[in-house]
This record gives C-alpha cells, sequence and structure tokens, in this order.
C-alpha cells in the first residue's frame, strides 16, 4: 500500500469489519456505521466514497458497504493492535477493564509491525483479550472456539462460564465487576421472567443474581 491512512479512516474500516462480524452481514448500511461511530450518515457516506477510491471498500447503493480483501486485512491488523493494547494494559500495567478501551483505541494507531510482533511475543501471543475478544495473528488469523450463546438465550439449569463480554461500554464493565463476574467465572441460569426477559443466576457459592435482558445479552458463555 503505497499511501498511508488516517487514524478516522482506520475506524471507519474497523467498524465496518467488526459490524460485518457481529451481525452475520456482508454489507452494512451508512446507518449502522453512522451509529457505530456516533457521527451523521453524511459523514459516512463522505468517508465511504474516499475510500472506495482507495479500494478498501465496496459500496453498493441501497445496500450497503463491504470490506475489500485489502480493507479487511488493514481492520484486522487494527483490531489485532487494539487488543494487544488492552491484554497489555490489564495483564502488565493493572489497568481495570473497564478503562482501557479509550487507551487502546489510540494506541491502535501506531504504524509499527515490529513493535505489534514485539509486543505479541512479550505478552506470549494471548489468543483472547481481557474481555474474551479473540485476537489475530499476525497472518490475521483468528482463533477457533466453539460456538458462544449469550446468557439470555442459555437453558434454564445449564451451568456455564463466561468467556466473553459483548460490549466494551464502562459502566457494564464496572457492574460486572462489582458483582464478580469476570471471564471464567462459572454460573448456573436458574430462572427466567417472562415479562422482561431478565435471568437469574447462581454463583458457586450459591449467591443468586437477576440480570436484566440487557446485559444478559451482552454476556457470552459456553456450557461448563
Amino acid at each position: 500500500m503505497s499511501f498511508r491512512l488516517t487514524q478516522s479512516e482506520e475506524n471507519y474500516l474497523k467498524s465496518i469489519f467488526n459490524l460485518m462480524d457481529k451481525n452475520q452481514q456482508n454489507t452494512i448500511n451508512t446507518n449502522l456505521i453512522a451509529k457505530d461511530l456516533n457521527t451523521k450518515a453524511s459523514s459516512v457516506s463522505e468517508m465511504v466514497k474516499k475510500l472506495s477510491t482507495k479500494n478498501l471498500i465496496d459500496y453498493q447503493k441501497y445496500k450497503g458497504s463491504f470490506l475489500t480483501k485489502k480493507g479487511a486485512e488493514i481492520a484486522i491488523q487494527v483490531i489485532r493492535k487494539h487488543r494487544l493494547w488492552e491484554t497489555f494494559l490489564v495483564d502488565k500495567l493493572n489497568f481495570k477493564w473497564d478503562e482501557v478501551h479509550d487507551i487502546a483505541e489510540q494506541l491502535e494507531h501506531i504504524n509499527s509491525t515490529k513493535l505489534t510482533n514485539k509486543l505479541s511475543e512479550f505478552l506470549n501471543h494471548p489468543q483472547f483479550d481481557p474481555h474474551g475478544d479473540p485476537i489475530p495473528n499476525e497472518k490475521g488469523e483468528f482463533p477457533k472456539h466453539q460456538p458462544l450463546v449469550s446468557l439470555k438465550d442459555v437453558k434454564i439449569n445449564d451451568e456455564v462460564e463466561v468467556v466473553k463480554i459483548g460490549s466494551n461500554h464502562k459502566d457494564l464493565l464496572i457492574f460486572l465487576t462489582k458483582n464478580n463476574i469476570k471471564i471464567g467465572t462459572k454460573i448456573k441460569c436458574v430462572e427466567k421472567y417472562g415479562f422482561d426477559d431478565s435471568v437469574k443466576i447462581k454463583f458457586k457459592n450459591n449467591s443468586t443474581l437477576i440480570l436484566s435482558k440487557k446485559i444478559s445479552k451482552n454476556i457470552f458463555t459456553i456450557k461448563n
């Protein structure tokens, strides 16, 4: 690639990649991107055109945008840097998991492959970040894991282990910390309430907690 991307351009590529993954869609419409990046649809349209001229995005009218092979490669490397920096901040500098997202947002734009690979080596090549998100390797390959089920969809009496948090929202992470829920926490679904789709869980020490639908759908698990 003979040109250098701005931080904003990298953020757009990363946003589209994450939205494609989250929504299991090949194309992402302008409004979704605008909501994810907290910007105007008109600004998204302008950036999409700009990235299209660089052959990083393919835009189809009335359908949306999808990443070209090169666009996806760049997005994956930005994601790799972000998640490695989050891991470094938590594991080595003792930051809390609710403190690292914004810092990693800045560090992910450091344009040094050597630094990124040295960081991964220093951390012993972690496969998942502190929130359970997979970290792609140097080749852009994501680690494989068994299918995840949100706590909202776990069946009553199922015993599960928390392996991923689906949102980096600070308030959610603080709430989970206060209630002793983190990656690796083992819980049992003991009751569901149809009125508001909240879920009652039980911990290993037999204490219980009721979680709202909004919280439980952002806690991803595997069967214990």
